[in-house]
């Protein structure tokens, strides 16, 4: 590893940089002033440690320890009391949760002196499992960006026409394309590229009008980038222009995540801390040229390859990774800056993965809380396009929902939270490898099993221990706390009202009590997880927002039920939804109209890359979208309040409970048929 510090350290503006820090394992380190926060210290240098929080000190995922002795390869003495003595923000911490032995916060502890600071691996941003996938879908190109071979003559005393004009001649004389601009990014290269060429070559035209790429000799390959900027997960695919294919796919955890896990706190972090939109702008679009460089590495191409961008996101991603404070969308009325489609230069984004002058087109956003990854999925699964009432549901921190057909849409937003996603959960993560991801309670024993993502076997089974030796059980994720909490209900364990009904079972071994509060075992440890009756509400809470927003939209229709539910997303592809019905997170419909589709809003981005008329499709149609806001509406806090009961305290789920009786309270004999496992 490279020895000298990192020059991003190195700006002192009068300030004396003069206490070095090294994090461990990365081996990265700088120089800052004394007394700034670790944590702001390791965001500098790109240290991935976790914080939900974004820094106040409430999570307590960005633990750090300080090695004490002698770092001769380093040139240092580190030493505990080089961090700033013990504080508020740490007490305040630790009156509710634990800390391990000997460690820190790092949003509290200030550098000092010297210091070498471990990340213990449970604080770091671990390569999480990204659950988006290009969708196999029939797509009719109309493409966006062609490409055209020239053979031109060489100029000369008769012929003293400019490279540019003798461009645009050809173009209109060989492709009957008349006033094609040539980007003013080619110029600089453009006389050795002709000649080197020997005036043969291929160039690549933008809706019929600009040239922005070029290449010698005849290229019949052009690729396209499509970009999923969602709130946890950046997903990419890069695809062929010509043919339409996905060559290649990666994706990565959204590196905003040091700056808060969800949009509030991500916009809290901007507002707290003045200047730092650039940074969270400059670290996702460092992440959209990683993975175009990784996709392209991966079929052999080389950057320039790339033409053409197209971008899908929620409002606060779409705003950020253009570079426009999104500052407005935490306040009421929640105002968009744009709302239209926009494109950008991809140069003028600063990306150095992609051609500098391609287009980076962002499909339009329809509201405040409601945007273009909406928009990408309205695209991908067509509602606009059916007789059949389709009510499509992007699970996540901030559900977006649509509802309707092809005679009229409406659309809102309604905040779940981050319990789906693991986070305001007691022993909840995000989808990583080891983290509890299907659950069943025996309804005679009530002796849970799990399965974990990265092994096929349940945790009854005797080869699950060595199957999952490499990274153990580590905690629970969305769809593991959905089926834990519908198995609860299922077996009685939980009633209607969401209260883990301890007394019900005294002789459960797998209760725990506190007082008369009770929470539910599903693994002895390491680590110890439990389903507490905090972590109940937490997922009532969310479902209760889900449903009623739903609800909302289906009542302004006159609707009672959707022909057809699809539940969109990354997390939306992994809930299973017989459990989901069984909680009352989506309207009772028959289990076989109930799909998900996957990462729907990356499958609308693809369709807007490979075809202009998509593009004006979706432009047009987001104007007759009817966007309704909840906090607005007075029927969304009487729908809320209903749809806290599981399944509810007033609609009747008559299709789950053909699957299945629903559990009532009555007498442990009279426990609900099981699910399969399936």
């Amino acid at each position: 590893m490279d020895e000298t510090l990192p020059s991003s350290a190195e700006h002192a503006s009068g300030i004396a940089l003069d206490v070095l820090v090294v994090f461990l394992p990365s081996g990265l380190r700088g120089r800052f002033a004394a007394g700034t926060p670790v944590l702001a210290a390791a965001r500098k240098l790109g240290v991935d440690i976790d914080s939900i929080c974004g820094g106040r000190g409430i999570c307590g995922r960005c633990q750090i320890a300080v090695s004490d002795g002698d770092f001769p390869k380093f040139g240092i003495r580190s030493d505990g009391d080089h961090l700033s003595s013990w504080g508020e923000l740490e007490d305040r911490y630790i009156e509710r949760r634990t800390l391990g032995k000997g460690r820190r916060l790092s949003c509290a502890a200030k550098l000092m002196g010297d210091a070498v600071i471990d990340v213990p691996a449970e604080s770091q941003l671990h390569k999480q499992i990204v659950r988006k996938e290009a969708e196999s879908r029939s797509v009719e190109i109309d493409r966006v960006v062609r490409l055209y071979y020239l053979d031109m003559t060489a100029p000369s005393l008769s012929d003293q026409r400019s490279d540019v004009t003798r461009l645009r001649d050809a173009m209109a004389a060989q492709w009957n394309l008349d006033a094609v601009s040539v980007d003013p990014r080619l110029l600089a290269e453009l006389p050795a590229q002709l000649r080197d060429a020997d005036w043969c070559v291929t160039v690549a035209v933008h809706e019929g009008t600009d040239m922005i790429a070029l290449w010698a000799g005849f290229h019949d390959r052009a690729y396209g980038l499509a970009v999923d900027i969602g709130t946890t997960t950046i997903a990419a695919h890069l695809t062929d222009l010509e043919t339409g294919e996905v060559v290649a796919a990666a994706g990565v955890m959204n590196p905003q995540i040091r700056f808060g896990e969800d949009l509030i706190s991500r916009i809290s972090f901007i507002q707290q801390n003045p200047g730092s939109l650039d940074e969270l702008t400059a670290e996702v679009r460092r992440a959209i040229d990683d993975l175009a460089h990784e996709t392209v590495a991966a079929i052999g191409a080389e950057v320039t390859d790339i033409v053409d961008m197209t971008v899908v996101g929620n409002p606060i991603m779409h705003h950020i990774f253009i570079g426009i404070d999104p500052l407005q969308l935490g306040r009421t009325p929640f105002p968009l800056v744009v709302e239209d489609a926009v494109t950008v230069l991809a140069g003028d984004l600063g990306l150095a993965a992609v051609n500098p002058a391609a287009r980076v087109y962002l499909l339009p956003c329809i509201a405040g809380h409601v945007g273009a990854d909406t928009a990408g999925v309205i695209l991908a699964e067509a509602p606009h396009k059916r007789d059949e009432m389709t009510l499509l549901v992007d699970v996540g921190t901030n559900a977006e929902i649509v509802f309707g057909n092809k005679d009229r849409l409406l659309a809102c937003s309604s905040p779940t939270g981050p319990a789906f996603e693991g986070a305001q959960i007691s022993c909840g993560q995000r989808a990583a490898l080891g983290a509890i991801e299907r659950v069943r309670i025996d309804p005679k024993t009530l002796m849970p099993r799990f399965r974990v993502i990265g092994s096929d076997l349940w945790s009854d089974d005797q080869q699950f221990k060595a199957a999952t030796a490499e990274f153990g059980v580590t905690g629970i994720c969305g769809s593991g706390i959905i089926e834990a909490v519908a198995e609860m209900f299922l077996v009685g364990l939980v009633n209607r009202t969401g209260l883990v009904d301890g007394e019900r079972f005294p002789d459960c071994a797998w209760l725990e009590a506190d007082e008369e509060v009770y929470s539910y075992r599903l693994h002895d440890g390491p680590p110890h997880i439990l389903i507490s009756q905090t972590d109940v509400r937490a997922i009532q809470l969310a479902k209760a927002a889900l449903y009623a927003g739903a609800r909302l939209l289906m009542d302004m229709l006159g609707v009672q039920t959707a022909d057809r539910i699809v539940l969109a997303g990354a997390f939306g592809s992994y809930i299973d939804p017989k459990h989901a019905m069984v909680l009352g997170m989506i309207p009772d419909s028959p289990i076989e109209h109930v799909h998900a589709v996957g990462n729907a809003a990356g499958t609308g981005a693809r369709i807007a890359l490979l075809s202009g008329s998509a593009r004006r499709e979706i432009e047009a149609l987001v104007r007759r979208v009817e966007k309704v806001e909840t906090a607005a509406d007075p029927g969304f806090q009487k729908s809320f309040v209903a749809a806290m009961s599981v399944p509810h305290a007033k609609h009747d789920f008559p299709n789950i409970g053909r699957s299945m009786p629903m559990p009532t309270n009555t007498p442990r004999s009279g426990r609900a048929k099981k699910l399969p496992d399936g």
